[in-house]
């Protein structure tokens, strides 16, 4: 009897099965205090940020190892993008940047692991993400300006009978910043790996006649890696560009 009459496929493929939350012991319904699948690969993220930051830097030589190198090098890359961006006054704020970069990227590179689970593919952990920056700058944009954070949304610039139009534009686009801040990182999050799971299936049904889906699981690897850095970099450079609004909203 075939397969496909035995009710299954040899191409029976589901790419969004590993986006799935999981709880980590048992079947039963998941709640807030439950263990999963994402709260373990975001501990693990935790805790390989706390191993390359903190330990992989506590000797401070003068001639650097790898990981205090690689620490170091991420580091330089985060304030020199935030001072650029932001400027001086931006600075004080770069803790807070820093961690939201290395956690991006770390959790991304996780996710390509075998075996691995994606945390940034859940809008629930993007949203919370954007929407944790949206309050902070809006909150940094009225502590430092006052009413004046308002010439965030008043292009003087331009035409006089332009303005009020225009103003609403940009409270719109505003008040968007959270919702495309989150789907950008978990759309593409997701849309990489559902490729990499699509192709291992086929590379897996086909048995040795998959020559050409190895070479394309390759090939998409190879850009997934450079993708999960680049939606790091994206997430966190938007994040500072909020952050020079907010410093600085007079247009």
């Amino acid at each position: 009897m075939s397969t496909e009459a035995e009710g299954g496929s040899a191409f029976n493929i589901h790419p969004m099965d590993q986006f799935v939350i999981e709880p980590l012991f048992g079947d039963g319904p998941i709640s807030w205090y439950t263990p999963t699948n994402a709260s373990l690969w975001m501990g693990l993220a935790v805790l390989t940020i706390i191993g390359l930051l903190v330990f992989g830097t506590r000797g401070r030589a003068i001639v650097p190892s790898r990981s205090q190198s690689i620490a170091e090098s991420i580091y330089l890359f985060v304030h020199k993008m935030l001072e650029d961006i932001a400027g001086k006054e931006g600075l004080k704020y770069f803790p807070y940047i820093f961690t939201l970069f290395m956690f991006i990227v770390v959790s991304n590179i996780l996710g390509l692991l075998p075996f691995g689970f994606t945390t940034t593919s859940h809008i629930a952990v993007t949203a919370t993400m954007a929407l944790a920056v949206f309050v902070t700058v809006t909150i940094i944009g009225f502590v430092k300006n006052g009413a004046g954070f308002f010439q965030l949304f008043w292009i003087s610039s331009a035409p006089l009978a332009l303005r009020p139009i225009l103003a609403i534009i940009e409270i719109i686009s505003y008040f968007v910043r959270p919702v495309s801040h989150s789907i950008r990182l978990a759309g593409n999050m997701m849309a990489g790996h559902a490729v990499i799971k699509v192709f291992a299936g086929f590379a897996g049904a086909l048995g040795l006649g998959a020559i050409a889906p190895i070479i394309a699981i390759m090939a998409v690897y190879g850009l997934e890696m450079l993708v999960v850095v680049i939606q790091a970099y994206v997430f966190t450079i938007l994040t500072c560009v909020y952050l020079k609004d907010a410093l600085h909203p007079a247009h």
